[in-house]
Parts: C-alpha cells; structure tokens; sequence
C-alpha cells in the first residue's frame, strides 16, 4: 500500500528501487502510522486554523485550555493552527511537493513520507506561529518568538509535546511548530490510545519539552528499543 501511494504522489525519479526501511520499522527515520477514522476526527475550536482543522476529539479539551491560556498571556489570537489532521493521501501531495532535494531521503528530513507522519494520527498538529519575513533560519528564529517560547514553557501542562527538538537524532529536523498530543497523564481520556500510538518513537526519541516517563513498551508487549536521550536532569540540591 505505502508503495502505491508513494508512486501516486513522487516521481519516480525521487524514489529509491526498494524503501529503506529500518529495523526498528522507519522509513528515512520516521515510524509508521495509520490514518485517523473519520469518525474519530472533530473541528478544532472556532476560529484557531487558518485552513480547516480536524483533530481526534479527545484532543480538545486540552487545545481548548492551552488556546484560552495563550490568550490570556500573549493576547486574542496569538496562538493559532497551521496544519492539523493529514490523511496518508494528502501526506503524499504534500511529500511530493515539500523537503529540500530531489530524493526521497531528502524530502524526508523535513516531510514524512505519506503512512509515516504524525499527523495522520489525528494526534499532532503544526502551531501557526511564523518568525518575520527575511529571517535566514525558520526555525531558530520561529523559537525565538514569544509564541513559541510560551509554547515551549507551557504547551506541556496542557498534554502537547514537542516531537522533533533540536539536537534529535530520528534523522529529521528541527520542527519546534510541530506538537503532539499524548494527554497530561494515561488517565486523561484518549491519551493512553496516543501514547501507544507513539510509543517507540517516545522511547527511542524523547520530546524536549516532553510529558515522562514515556509508556514503556514491555506493557504493550512489545521490545523496548534503546533510550537514546534522557529526560530533563532533575533539580540539583544545594550545598550544605
């Protein structure tokens, strides 16, 4: 399937005679994920995406709270949604049209293939807040916004994490716009079902900001992978 959907959407020229696929299951370094049903997919609340958002409905609550908050310290508006629920279809337009580089390797640093992106999840969604015009580095100056410093400070009390921080080694860049919804504990509704979702990518690949510990995998039945990064160092305490 993922192959049928690849050639509907790349040029031939851009693909590789077999995909890379890694023996942890990725492909050009992002896991596999299914799309969303429909049925589980609701409107964002009104007026937070420039274009139509659909996320699942257990992910409203929360960005109802975190836009309300963002309001309230940055002013009306000052949060918004760019891009939300993408179907494994559309990730192929946008596959096929995004990245820097001709192969599918290099597109893939910057865009998932089509059945390896977050966002098909229902799960994930790209926050709309964009440096000035003329900036030379998108994201260094994006994180240097008051939007996105908020959102790094506060995005985690409300269940969003950051999936792709800086330094990350999945083999994709740097994306301090794109969060991940995986709920502020496994009690919260729907956020066991995400967690799982995103279990060995939050185990082999933590969030920084991220919501710990991460699902352990050996509860899913599933091998735990290798944790390649730590979570944030705990307070030191003072001398004595």
């Amino acid at each position: 399937m993922l192959a049928f959907l690849l050639a509907q959407a790349v040029t031939p020229a851009a693909l590789p005679a077999v995909d890379p696929v890694a023996t942890d299951g990725r492909l050009y370094g992002h896991f596999r994920y299914g799309d969303a049903p429909p049925g589980d997919l609701v409107a964002a609340p009104p007026g937070f995406g420039i274009h139509a958002c659909m996320l699942r409905r257990e992910v409203i609550p929360d960005l109802t709270r975190l836009i309300a908050a963002a309001d309230a310290a940055l002013g009306p508006g000052a949060i918004r949604g760019l891009s939300c629920h993408r179907g494994v279809l559309r990730q192929g337009s946008v596959f096929a049209r995004g990245g820097a580089g001709p192969t599918a390797a290099d597109r893939a640093i910057s865009v998932a293939p089509p059945g390896h992106s977050e966002h098909s999840t229902g799960f994930a969604l790209d926050f709309a807040v964009r440096p000035s015009h003329g900036c030379p580095d998108a994201e260094a100056c994006m994180a240097a916004t008051p939007q996105a410093r908020w959102l790094h400070d506060h995005a985690p009390r409300y269940g969003f994490e950051l999936s792709f921080p800086t330094g990350n080694q999945q083999n994709v860049k740097w994306e301090p716009w794109h969060w991940r919804w995986v709920g502020t504990t496994a009690a919260t509704p729907g956020a066991a079902r995400a967690r799982f979702l995103f279990a060995r990518a939050r185990a082999s690949y933590p969030a920084d900001p991220g919501i710990y510990p991460p699902l352990d995998l050996r509860l899913s039945g599933q091998p735990a992978p290798p944790v390649r990064a730590s979570p944030p160092p705990t307070r030191k305490k003072r001398r004595r």
